[in-house]
C-alpha cells in the first residue's frame, strides 16, 4: 500500500506490503551544518545557506557509491563538517544510524571558492549600491558560471564515492563556502 507525503511523492505505507529495502530512494531528506564549522555570518550569507538547503532538500539525487550495510539505498540524512582541514560528509540512514563518512580534500576548491566570493561581494555590492540591472546582470552571470564549474569540480572529486546531480552539486558547493567564511 502506498500514501502520498507532503512533497507529493508516494511512499510505501507502515502497513502490509511494504518493501521499503527493496526500493532504491536516492536523495537526501536531512542536512545538517555542523555549528562549530558554520561560523556566524552577514545575513545576505546566510540567506544564500538556508535558501540552497531548503532547494536541495526539494530535489536532489544523492546516491553513494559503495555498498551499504544490509543494502541499504536511502533515503539520507547528511551532516557537513570539516575535520583536519577537510571535508567530512556524515551519511546516515533515514533513523539517523551513521553508515559512512565520506572524506574530501579541500584544497582543489581554494581557487574556486575564492573567486566565488569575489563575484559574490561584487554582485552584493552591486544591489546595495542599487545600480542598473543591465550593470548587475554580467557579474550575476559571472558569479553563476564559476558556481557551475565548481559543481562539476565536487561532481568529478566525489565521483568514486558519491553519485549526485548536477543541481545538487551546485547546493552542495553553497554550504561548502559556508566552511570558508569567517564572521
Amino acid at each position: 500500500m502506498w500514501i502520498k507525503n507532503l512533497a507529493g511523492m508516494f511512499l510505501p505505507s507502515e502497513g502490509g506490503g511494504d518493501k521499503r529495502g527493496c526500493m532504491a530512494d536516492p536523495r537526501i531528506i536531512a542536512i545538517e551544518l555542523d555549528d562549530d564549522t558554520f561560523p556566524t555570518r552577514a545575513i545576505h550569507i546566510d540567506r544564500e545557506r538556508q535558501v540552497a538547503i531548503y532547494d536541495l532538500l526539494a530535489s536532489n539525487r544523492f546516491e553513494p557509491r559503495r555498498p551499504m550495510e544490509k543494502g541499504f539505498d536511502g533515503p539520507y540524512r547528511v551532516r557537513l563538517r570539516v575535520e583536519e582541514g577537510r571535508l567530512a560528509i556524515d551519511i546516515a540512514d533515514a533513523e539517523d544510524r551513521l553508515l559512512e563518512t565520506v572524506k574530501l580534500g579541500l584544497t582543489r576548491f581554494r581557487r574556486p571558492i575564492k573567486d566565488y566570493f569575489a563575484m559574490c561581494e561584487s554582485h552584493f555590492q552591486a544591489l546595495s549600491d542599487q545600480l542598473q540591472p543591465s550593470q548587475i546582470e554580467p557579474i550575476d552571470m559571472a558569479r553563476r558560471a564559476l558556481h557551475n564549474q565548481a559543481a562539476e569540480l565536487l561532481i568529478d572529486c566525489l565521483e568514486n564515492k558519491v553519485a549526485m546531480d548536477f543541481d545538487t552539486a551546485r547546493r552542495m558547493f553553497t554550504l561548502i563556502t559556508a566552511l570558508h567564511i569567517r564572521g
